[in-house]
């Protein structure tokens, strides 16, 4: 945990656009809430290969948006089992479905249709929130906690020590 959080740090402080780290932070959110082996995912990795985004986030996101993905199948199911079940989408579907390479994205399984459903609708939103978040955080709060007496004694902790070490391994931050 204590790792994480000085790669968060990281990553925040880093030289990076901050809409690289949003857009990272977006694409692990969809390959993070849907199941791993979903054939969807191998084009979020290659948007991600091939776009210009911060990897650090997109992997940081990705291990945060899979643990709390757990959380949201119930909510997941419930989504795609509406979509999935929607009158007018069912030709569509039996369309879908009698193609043999879509079939291998296994559309018809209500969490996986859900939890895309829910990431591709969440995906701008969260771009907009986190970029402005981090400009926030850049522009307000960075400066002012590094001149707070409780910096100093964060400076102290185990957790800084780590960011220290990680800031190290990729020539400051």
């Amino acid at each position: 945990m204590i790792v994480q959080i000085a790669r968060l740090l990281k990553i925040l402080n880093s030289e990076s656009e901050p809409g690289q780290i949003s857009l990272a932070f977006c694409f692990s959110m969809v390959a993070g809430l849907t199941p791993a082996l979903s054939a969807h995912n191998l084009l979020v990795l290659l948007a991600v290969l091939l776009l210009r985004v911060n990897l650090s986030a997109f992997l940081l996101g990705w291990l945060f948006f899979s643990a709390s993905a757990y959380l949201l199948d119930p909510i997941f199911h419930r989504i795609g089992l509406a979509v999935l079940s929607a009158a007018a989408l069912e030709g569509l579907w039996t369309y879908l479905y009698n193609i043999p390479m879509v079939r291998f994205t296994r559309f018809n399984n209500t969490v996986v249709m859900g939890s895309l459903v829910f990431a591709v609708a969440g995906f701008v939103p969260l771009y907009y929130l986190s970029n402005t978040l981090i400009f926030r955080y850049r522009d307000r709060l960075l400066g002012w906690v590094r001149n707070t007496r409780w910096m100093a004694v964060v400076k102290a902790t185990r957790v800084y020590s780590a960011y220290e070490r990680l800031a190290g391994w990729g020539g400051g931050a």
